[in-house]
């Protein structure tokens, strides 16, 4: 009996994470189709410009958790839906959807008044002038920006997000080498020339652009994250 009821709880698990599947595949092909779709985008635009920090929580509440579930995905094998906590985990990425809808201007008109000074080269070239903004967006913000995920991160997994953190104790257990040959490389080779290409786009779709991309950070973070656990 008991090897039935294994089966069966089995084969119940594996129906549920097809489920979550779909369910993650059809939300982002319908965000795909409203930025597509003339009317819709026109909407999502319009509602980017009047309301930056609410779209920024919308765009990262939801689809920073989703590469939050994928780097689960990644570790475990499953989709992790109970004992995550994920409402905390949504919470972190609100904060980092205000964030960022902060940083991408900063960054962005910063880097314009810089090469309007004659301080940087290519004040003719779009795409130089976004490799610039780019450029000092991974240089500067980029890497603490991704320390503060996994910082917060352990918080969760501790369950101590709304108590005393930690600080010292958790930054001294970050496996730091680790970080850098996975997270830190794909700063290189992935994040900045991407981030060239999204401040070549208008600018109300750069943290819809970004937000998509927290689901390849999701992904990149699982793997960190796994390499580390595989050498304990």
């Amino acid at each position: 009996m008991d090897c039935v009821w294994k089966i069966k709880k089995c084969m119940k698990n594996k129906y549920i994470d097809k489920i979550i599947s779909f369910i993650w595949i059809a939300i982002i092909a319908l965000i795909i189709t409203i930025l597509i779709l003339p009317d819709s985008k026109s909407i999502f635009i319009e509602l980017t410009r009047q309301h930056p920090y609410l779209m920024g929580i919308i765009k990262f509440g939801l689809l920073g958790t989703m590469g939050e579930l994928l780097s689960f995905k990644i570790i475990t094998g499953n989709w992790k839906i109970k004992g995550i906590g994920l409402y905390q985990r949504v919470i972190i990425w609100t904060i980092i959807g205000i964030l960022l809808t902060l940083a991408f201007p900063l960054f962005s008109y910063g880097i314009d008044g810089i090469i309007n000074q004659g301080l940087l080269p290519g004040k003719e070239s779009p795409i130089l002038i976004a490799f610039w903004k780019s450029f000092f967006m991974q240089l500067i913000f980029a890497f603490p920006f991704m320390t503060f995920h996994r910082f917060t991160d352990t918080l969760i997994e501790r369950n101590l997000l709304f108590s005393k953190w930690p600080v010292v104790e958790i930054y001294k257990g970050i496996d730091w080498k680790n970080m850098f040959n996975v997270v830190g490389v794909s700063i290189i080779v992935f994040w900045l020339p991407v981030q060239t290409f999204n401040f070549l786009l208008p600018s109300e779709f750069r943290v819809i652009v970004a937000a998509l991309l927290a689901i390849v950070l999701g992904f990149i973070l699982g793997m960190a994250k796994r390499l580390s656990l595989q050498k304990k």
